[in-house]
């Protein structure tokens, strides 16, 4: 529930013009669209499809979630596992301050921005509902938009090391997900099989 679409419109407008300035594009129905804001969509979009009662804050939050992501390059950091995570850490709390400012200068309230900064960080506890759903409406985005386009950009992968991938992602998920992977979205076709034959395995456990 929107308590004031005019506020909750202005902030969604102001994290798009912000990632609207990614100079990275993705193609979407014939269009180049600026990466981050192309992602920002779909991950709203999905939020819709996912969860009809999402909250104004998980709204929100969907929407910001990679806020201009391209200005803390993974390059900058080593090309390790402590560099990754490092470059993880930094990107949540990138996001987070970004996502404060734009809900402070659209007017929300400090416990709205709060909720919305915490989401945003992953900050909160694994058991916590509106956490879970978003970690979940991340990877339905994955499989559904990015998963081919992540094997075709990763020739040197055998099929063991995307099963590795896919099963360590799907992990992150809810049963409730798990089921959405397959009956809500578009897998991909020719991957279809492999990320099913995972999801099986996940509800035979």
């Amino acid at each position: 529930m929107i308590l004031d679409a005019v506020r909750f419109e202005k902030a969604i407008a102001s994290f798009d013009a912000l990632n609207r300035q990614d100079p990275s594009m993705d193609e979407s129905g014939g269009q180049a669209i600026p990466k981050e804001l192309l992602y920002s969509e779909r991950m709203s979009a999905m939020l819709k499809r996912y969860d009809l009662d999402a909250s104004e804050a998980l709204q929100l939050a969907a929407r910001c979630q990679h806020i201009q992501r391209w200005k803390i390059a993974r390059a900058d950091y080593p090309m390790t596992k402590p560099g990754y995570y490092q470059w993880r850490t930094e990107l949540k709390s990138f996001h987070a301050g970004i996502a404060q400012q734009v809900l402070i200068d659209s007017g929300y309230d400090e416990a709205t921005v709060a909720r919305v900064c915490a989401l945003v960080s992953k900050t909160l506890p694994a058991a916590d509902a509106e956490a879970q759903t978003l970690e979940d409406v991340v990877v339905l985005v994955f499989l559904e938009s990015y998963l081919a386009q992540f094997v075709a950009s990763h020739s040197d992968y055998d099929m063991a090391k995307f099963a590795d991938i896919l099963n360590k992602t799907l992990r992150k998920t809810s049963a409730r997900a798990r089921s959405a992977a397959q009956t809500m979205i578009a897998l991909p076709a020719d991957l279809r099989p492999i990320v099913v034959s995972l999801l099986v395995q996940f509800e035979a456990h």
